[in-house]
């Protein structure tokens, strides 16, 4: 098979599918598969852990899978019932490539994904000091940054994308009631994204963040949590598209939400 030349990413996360969610994707997963080479799901598939959640939403995304790649994470809602592990399975079997610490191959563009976790950002992040519970918060949101770490650290490849739940900057959480700031994501994540020539980074998590940002060592960071796109983009469907060369560093323009023909937009200001 020839490897394509340019590749195109959908990313959506937070679709929080539930029960009553039965047919109300389909057309959207069908418009991706037409927009995009491989699609990313950035956690909070499903809106309470259920297996049977998982289950419905794997029959509406029977047909993307069947024919473009599908990578994913879980995020804090995947979590909620106890049986994420089962979700996971039931996904996994479905054909999605679940990422946790892992790293992923696809038409030459090298994807490394964690949950990530929260704690905060910069000289606002809990520290791991004092009740032994606060010593175990942070121990989660180091192991998940040393995961990401690990992760990005197996790719070889010229274009790296880094997949999350939670944010690894404060900019794409910023619109958000600044008192949540510290559960909506952490710097910890960011720190293996500057250590490691990563291309672009997709995250979910914050419904009423910022769609875009950037790490200080200025690699874009794009929220594509679902509820922001719908409301910042209401004119398009809710995925962000990214075409990027699988042969060079550089990557094009991102496009705009569910746009498969606009290649002459100019890159964003990240925030």
């Amino acid at each position: 098979m020839t490897r394509k030349e340019m590749i195109r990413l959908a990313a959506i996360g937070d679709i929080h599918y539930s029960r009553t969610s039965q047919g109300t994707l389909q057309p959207l997963f069908a418009h991706i598969v037409e927009s995009a080479d491989v699609l990313l799901l950035c956690g909070d598939i499903v809106d309470y852990g259920l297996p049977e959640e998982a289950r419905l939403f794997a029959k509406e995304l029977a047909t993307a899978v069947m024919k473009i790649p599908v990578l994913a994470v879980l995020g804090n809602h995947e979590y909620e019932s106890g049986k994420q592990e089962e979700v996971q399975v039931i996904l996994a079997d479905a054909g999605t490539i679940i990422l946790d610490g892992d790293a992923r191959e696809i038409q030459g563009i090298g994807f490394a994904g964690v949950k990530g976790f929260a704690g905060g950002f910069g000289e606002h992040a809990l520290q791991p000091w004092g009740e032994e519970t606060i010593k175990r918060f942070v121990h989660e949101a180091v192991n998940e940054a040393l995961k990401l770490e690990s992760a990005l650290a197996k790719l070889r490849t010229a274009q790296r994308i880094a997949l999350l739940h939670y944010s690894p900057i404060q900019a794409t959480v910023e619109g958000e009631p600044p008192e949540i700031f510290a559960f909506l994501g952490s710097s910890r994540l960011e720190e293996p994204l500057n250590r490691y020539p990563v291309t672009a980074v997709f995250h979910g998590h914050a419904h009423r963040g910022c769609p875009e940002g950037c790490t200080r060592g200025g690699v874009p960071v794009y929220n594509v949590a679902m509820p922001l796109l719908q409301r910042t983009f209401p004119e398009r469907p809710p995925f962000r598209i990214l075409e990027i060369s699988t042969s060079s560093a550089e990557s094009s323009a991102p496009l705009q939400p569910g746009s498969a023909t606009n290649f002459a937009i100019h890159h964003p200001q990240l925030v």
